[in-house]
């Protein structure tokens, strides 16, 4: 039947998917809000939020809220990015009706109370901790600084010590109460389910919140696109890191989600220079060399912006012939594109990729659930397939040498105080 589609007052969009053959529900509440639309007073906002938003409500306390998902064999969690966030649950089909409910009471009601966000500060000073103690997630986050700047865009979705030691109960309570409305949210629920007891779950869970203007309105901003503006060109950021291992990103900015046409050709550029075990990167630093255990690259994308980086990890005397053949690979991708063997293995591998992570009830949802709510708008499956099988040599070959020609961004985490330090062929590509 596909995906179905119904606007409650208030804006609230319900969507679903019937996935046959399973006997399981994924509910996601997904809230146009992330750590792009907070001001630099409040960066991580949006993240202390999700946390602050299970431990209480007026009728549940966050013990009753975990024992009833557990007492289920279901699974309960959240997530929050830059643009959005998303509430969810896992369950069986007989269990909908109480993830619904469960997931709404903790979106809509979730309480903020002082000593919770006291209790919770301190856990979320410790995910940060827990982020600097990763260097490759260390360095995602401050690539994004990199190339981004002081836009929103280049802060940390999780905030920064400072950020999240200086917020306080109101401003986050603030935060939930005007940002948290039925027009920014999406209810998106698939599985062995129908889209009209869906419908009315909705209806009852959110009576409260949907007695708002009518629907007229209801996809923000960020479903239009635009383009962000970012003052300055990338930067190169270097920390000082007492490890084993250099860590080194290099990355680019792109086209936003919105850019006709880039998607999928963008998509099959990265997985040839370092999507897989036989892109370039992987055959040149890792296999022919041995020269780095972790080696790829990827792709993130934004309303109006994106970002294509590469990552190694490597021992520091290794650093310098790393650096030298990843600006190997991507001027010669830059100058003679990829081949048409390189771009069929490629589309092959998105393809596959694309179906195989389809074949579960939450993946179903998170696919329609970011698709109304960043797009508003759904692909079929074999829309999507039509489009990666149509990506020809020469669409993947305009989009390097446009893209490859950007200065490049990038971050080293290792035993440098400087970009002066850094080893002469690493200099070379970001001078």
């Amino acid at each position: 039947m596909g995906v179905r589609r119904t606007v409650l007052p208030g804006g609230l969009r319900v969507v679903t998917e019937h996935v046959p053959g399973v006997r399981s529900a994924s509910v996601g509440v997904w809230v146009g809000v992330g750590s792009r639309d907070e001001s630099a007073s409040v960066a991580g906002a949006a993240h202390f939020l999700e946390h602050l938003l299970f431990k209480r409500t007026p009728t549940r306390t966050a013990t009753d809220i975990a024992e009833s998902v557990d007492a289920i064999g279901g699974e309960l969690n959240a997530f929050t990015t830059k643009e959005y966030t998303c509430f969810y649950a896992h369950v069986l089909d007989e269990d909908l009706a109480l993830a619904v409910d469960v997931v709404a009471d903790v979106v809509l009601r979730g309480r903020c109370d002082t000593d919770d966000v006291e209790l919770e500060r301190g856990v979320v000073l410790e995910e940060i901790a827990m982020r600097d103690d990763d260097p490759e997630d260390l360095v995602a986050d401050l690539l994004t600084t990199s190339l981004f700047g002081d836009h929103p865009l280049g802060r940390p979705v999780i905030g920064t010590d400072e950020s999240i030691e200086a917020m306080t109960r109101n401003q986050i309570h603030s935060f939930h109460k005007r940002r948290y409305q039925p027009r920014r949210m999406v209810v998106a629920v698939a599985g062995n389910v129908d889209h009209d007891v869906v419908v009315e779950l909705t209806r009852l869970a959110f009576a409260d919140a949907i007695t708002g203007p009518g629907a007229d309105g209801v996809e923000p901003d960020r479903c239009r696109g635009g383009k962000a503006r970012f003052t300055g060109r990338p930067q190169v950021l270097v920390r000082p890191h007492d490890g084993e291992q250099v860590h080194l990103s290099l990355g680019v900015r792109t086209l936003g989600r919105h850019d006709p046409g880039s998607r999928w050709a963008l998509a099959v550029l990265n997985h040839a220079v370092g999507g897989g075990l036989s892109s370039r990167l992987f055959q040149e630093i890792r296999e022919l060399r041995g020269l780095a255990y972790s080696v790829y690259s990827s792709v993130d994308t934004f309303a109006d912006a994106g970002a294509f980086s590469v990552y190694a990890g490597c021992q520091p005397e290794n650093v310098g012939e790393v650096a030298a053949q990843i600006r190997a690979v991507l001027e010669d991708v830059r100058e003679n594109g990829l081949t048409e063997q390189e771009c069929a293995r490629s589309r092959g591998a998105l393809r596959g990729g694309l179906v195989l992570g389809l074949e579960d009830s939450n993946s179903r949802m998170n696919r329609i659930g970011g698709s109304e709510l960043n797009l508003g708008r759904h692909s079929s499956v074999a829309g999507s397939l039509d489009r990666i099988a149509a990506v020809t040599s020469e669409d993947v070959s305009a989009m390097a040498a446009r893209l490859l020609a950007k200065p490049l961004g990038g971050v080293v985490l290792g035993p440098y105080e400087g970009v002066a330090d850094l080893p002469s062929e690493l200099r070379a590509m970001v001078s």
